[in-house]
């Protein structure tokens, strides 16, 4: 593309944790990259969408929840992601949960950040605003935002009807740079399918079980062999900290984690478009998510 107007740039998503970041991610790409739950804090490793038009690249940066007081080592190094993804970014786009208090919608540490952030535009987009009952509800939270200054502008949204999302793109395309393409245009994100087979299992396992067990869990693809007939081969290590959790995931008769498996296979073929065969083992690791060589080993910076 020899367009001078061309632009492209790296956009960060930021926000609290559950706030919608990796949704609204995939609803601007069309496709599902981020897994995404109803419990806060599924996105632990930043994940790269990238959304390639005739006009322009917006490299998205889908971080982690901002949380104020990170009490594992696995807190603080998502915590680090979401600072390294302010520093590599252009523009940073904050979501802020429409039908939230002012005080819960951002971070409780947003000085913080903005201190980070010091002179790149930010640009709100206040979020979920289907679930407004009605129109003029919105005008006290917009107005509200409107006296922060920190904002250079805001643009209501609603991911998972689609409102205004045409509108978000070109409000981030004005403060990218002229630029030329960083990504082949058909690419949708630097990571490999590796990656995401690991996310995918992840996933499944926020789905199916509450409390400590889905934070206390970890997926770690050891093998990925693409086949030229038949189904490919994925096996993959879920991680634990405790026995207790394994006699869990694994259930009686190994029941629970055929289940998680049969589940996951399906999304992971849904995914690559192609059949596999997935082999899931349990594994204890006491306290992985404190210790600083598992973490490294799992593929977090520390």
């Amino acid at each position: 593309m020899a367009n001078q107007e061309f632009k492209a740039g790296y956009c960060a998503i930021v926000g609290i944790p559950n706030a919608g970041k990796s949704t609204l991610m995939n609803a601007l790409l069309g496709t599902k990259l981020s897994i995404v739950s109803r419990k806060p804090q599924t996105t632990r490793k930043r994940v790269l969408g990238i959304l390639s038009s005739e006009t322009e690249q917006i490299v998205f940066l889908d971080t982690p929840g901002i949380m104020p007081r990170p009490n594992t080592l696995l807190h603080k190094s998502m915590l680090e992601d979401v600072k390294r993804s302010f520093a590599d970014a252009d523009v940073i786009l904050v979501l802020a949960e429409s039908h939230k208090s002012f005080e819960s919608a951002l971070p409780g540490n947003w000085d913080e950040y903005k201190r980070i952030a010091g002179t790149k535009p930010m640009i709100l987009a206040v979020s979920k605003i289907d679930l407004a009952k009605q129109k003029t509800d919105l005008l006290p939270v917009l107005q509200h935002y409107g006296t922060m200054s920190e904002f250079t502008e805001i643009v209501p949204i609603s991911s998972t009807k689609g409102l205004n999302l045409k509108e978000l793109v070109k409000t981030l395309r004005k403060y990218l740079p002229v630029a030329q393409p960083f990504f082949d245009t058909e690419q949708l994100s630097d990571q490999n399918d590796r990656f995401f087979v690991g996310e995918l299992v992840r996933e499944v396992i926020f789905q199916m079980y509450k409390e400590e067990i889905p934070y206390s869990t970890e997926v770690d693809v050891r093998e990925f062999k693409e086949r030229e007939r038949g189904k490919w081969f994925v096996s993959a290590d879920v991680i634990v900290e405790r026995d207790g959790q394994k006699a869990i995931l694994v259930g009686r008769g190994g029941l629970a984690l055929k289940t998680l498996g049969e589940r996951a296979r399906k999304e992971i073929e849904h995914f690559l478009t192609h059949p596999v065969f997935l082999e899931l083992h349990v594994k204890t690791r006491a306290d992985w998510r404190d210790n600083k060589r598992s973490l490294t080993e799992l593929g977090y910076r520390t």
